[in-house]
């Protein structure tokens, strides 16, 4: 099975790297496959300037409001809350992703895999993307404020050129369906609030993922034998028959579902 391996010149990498690199993957997902009609920050950006004017709105003019102007400040207020609707429930739920996982990754830094799974449940997907991580060197553990570093900015970049390349979100558009995030962790691991364990988990064989190996330079120079990654190239971290049993996956509880399109494709 074919992996696409990538490379950042960073030595090891740490919580923050990996949370960005799969926020950016996930809203990079999203968008190519239209469930969302715009990339996450200008969405996100919407949204904050759609609450703005809506506390404008409801401030009580300083002088008599003659009735037109009443009626059109109304009818304002109605469209924008219409619109914060709209866009409430994806919000809450995206942030409710970005808060598990930040969670996991304090407690699980050295994480080896995640999956998007795009479709309608995660055992009956239509599209899968695994990523897995070569961490590096040991980064001593401590609390991290996840701020964007140069280093997720570049990653995040190879990325997407590397999903773009391959044609991603190319299939036709079929509706709006559901993102679910899939951790590999210790069997130990709990946050019952954010993660289920899913020990069993396997998702359709009809379905060819797309998988990306993100590696750190010092590791792929420690790592320098072709049979080594020829058998880290056939691996499949969807696989269950891993060398440690303690290894299971965790379902993420906020699974975001997209937001209906108007249009029946995306323009280019």
């Amino acid at each position: 099975m074919e992996v696409t391996e990538i490379e950042t010149p960073a030595d090891s990498m740490d919580s923050s790297l990996v949370f960005h690199v799969v926020k950016d993957v996930l809203g990079f997902v999203l968008y190519m496959h239209q469930q969302i009609p715009s990339i996450l920050q200008d969405i996100s950006a919407e949204f904050d300037a759609l609450h703005t004017e809506y506390k404008e709105l409801e401030v009580v003019p300083t002088q008599a409001e003659v009735a037109s102007s009443r009626r059109k400040r109304l009818g304002r207020m109605r469209e924008v809350k219409l619109g914060i609707r709209r866009l409430q429930k994806f919000m809450d739920t995206f942030s409710g992703l970005q808060t598990s996982l930040q969670l996991m990754l304090s407690e699980v830094p050295d994480i080896q895999g995640i999956i998007l799974v795009l479709g309608a449940s995660p055992i009956r997907p239509q599209h899968v993307y695994e990523l897995q991580f070569s961490h590096g060197r040991v980064v001593p553990g401590g609390a991290c404020n996840f701020i964007r570093s140069r280093a997720a900015e570049g990653l995040s970049r190879k990325v997407i050129r590397a999903l773009i390349s391959k044609g991603v979100g190319s299939a036709s558009y079929t509706g709006p369906t559901k993102l679910f995030l899939m951790v590999r962790a210790s069997s130990s691991f709990n946050l019952p609030l954010h993660f289920l364990p899913k020990r069993d988990f396997r998702y359709s064989k009809k379905i060819i993922p797309f998988r990306l190996q993100l590696k750190c330079r010092a590791r792929k120079q420690e790592v320098d034998n072709p049979h080594d990654d020829s058998k880290s190239a056939s691996s499949s971290i969807n696989s269950t028959d891993s060398t440690s049993d303690d290894l299971i996956w965790f379902q993420c509880r906020h699974a975001i579902k997209g937001l209906a399109s108007k249009t029946p494709s995306m323009e280019e």
